[in-house]
């Protein structure tokens, strides 16, 4: 096997290893979330969600600008991103993870408004 092949078979299985967290990790509720229990999962204060909803605004804006700039390969793999985390068959849709999916696709589309523009 090549050296290009076996780079190109070392990032798809890390690719789909990370992939396979979202599973896990991404789109599932623990049980302190679910039964309400604050002794895991403190409230945050208001100037507390004030910072992150700052920090969300400024990372949209970062992963548009990112997108923007990606090669047609590149948004494409974002777009398949967003096609795997959606619910298949066997699996338990779950809200957040179909949000994050549409999430996904609503910023490829608001980074290609910027997409090939000459700087």
């Amino acid at each position: 096997m090549s050296n290009a092949e076996s780079n190109d078979s070392d990032r798809l299985r890390l690719r789909l290893r990370a992939l396979s967290r979202w599973e896990n990790e991404g789109g599932a509720l623990d049980a302190a979330t679910v039964s309400g229990d604050q002794a895991t999962s403190p409230q945050l204060t208001n100037a507390e969600l004030v910072q992150i909803h700052v920090r969300v605004i400024a990372l949209e804006n970062l992963v548009i600008a990112l997108l923007a700039g990606a090669s047609d390969r590149e948004r494409a793999l974002v777009r398949d991103m967003a096609a795997y985390i959606s619910p298949r068959p066997g699996f338990t849709p779950h809200p957040l993870t179909i949000r994050a999916a549409a999430e996904i696709n609503h910023l490829l589309d608001r980074a290609s408004v910027f997409h090939d523009v000459p700087l």
